[in-house]
């Protein structure tokens, strides 16, 4: 339960903190606003900071589409995954909740829960773009976190993969690659954001497999000759 826990704090903190930086974004303010770079970095460093935050104790997914990566790949059970996608988005919702409440009234010209969307006609390009994006950022998450990955600075590259990804991918879908991240803003905002919510779950959960795939196709994590000569 503890590792659950810890995949909610996680999630909840992602949506508060992303999605927050989004919202107040579009707020009327006497500094300038954080633009699409400052988003992109809010997300970025909020997988950071929850990365060497809880990484010791779930392995700070809070992505259901990592999480099935990770569980195509053989590296955890049916049962935890299923329980991490659960806690992930209870996360989710609760993030979005905080945000609701601290919005509500703040006048911001978004909406007020940063969900995702994408304009009327454009279906094609978000789909693609959050399949391919989120296909680049499991594959990066498999690789740094596998057995002869560069564990030590897992975080801090799956973090940045993130913040590049956004800067691309706001313009376009608002960036998701994350089914939770989706799902809890959209409950808050209804209507466009719900008519569009499965772009955001089915795309990424594709991505995801894809990435689980082809990195079960080319890693050398559990081949020992491999490995072997390749350290020669």
């Amino acid at each position: 339960m503890k590792k659950y826990l810890a995949e909610l704090i996680g999630t909840m903190v992602l949506v508060l903190m992303g999605c927050g930086a989004a919202v107040f974004a579009g707020v009327e303010q006497n500094f300038i606003s954080v633009g699409t770079l400052g988003v992109a970095f809010a997300f970025g460093l909020s997988v950071i900071a929850m990365a060497y935050g809880i990484g010791s104790i779930s392995g700070c997914h809070i992505n259901p589409a990592i999480t099935l990566g990770v569980w195509i790949t053989g590296r955890m059970s049916g049962k935890d995954a299923g329980m991490y996608i659960l806690f992930q988005i209870i996360g989710a919702i609760l993030g979005s909740s905080i945000l609701y409440f601290l919005a509500k009234d703040s006048g911001s010209t978004t909406t007020l829960t940063g969900a995702n969307g994408f304009s009327e006609g454009h279906l094609g390009q978000a789909f693609v773009a959050e399949t391919v994006f989120t296909f680049i950022f499991v594959l990066v998450v498999l690789g740094v976190t596998a057995k002869n990955g560069l564990n030590k600075f897992a975080g801090l590259a799956i973090g940045l993969t993130l913040v590049l990804i956004h800067i691309v991918c706001i313009p376009i879908t608002g960036t998701s690659v994350n089914p939770a991240r989706s799902i809890g803003p959209a409950i808050f905002a209804g209507g466009t954001a719900l008519t569009q919510l499965w772009v955001f779950i089915v795309a990424p959960f594709l991505g995801a497999a894809i990435a689980a795939l082809v990195w079960k196709g080319i890693t050398i994590e559990n081949d020992p000759v491999k490995i072997k000569v390749s350290e020669e």
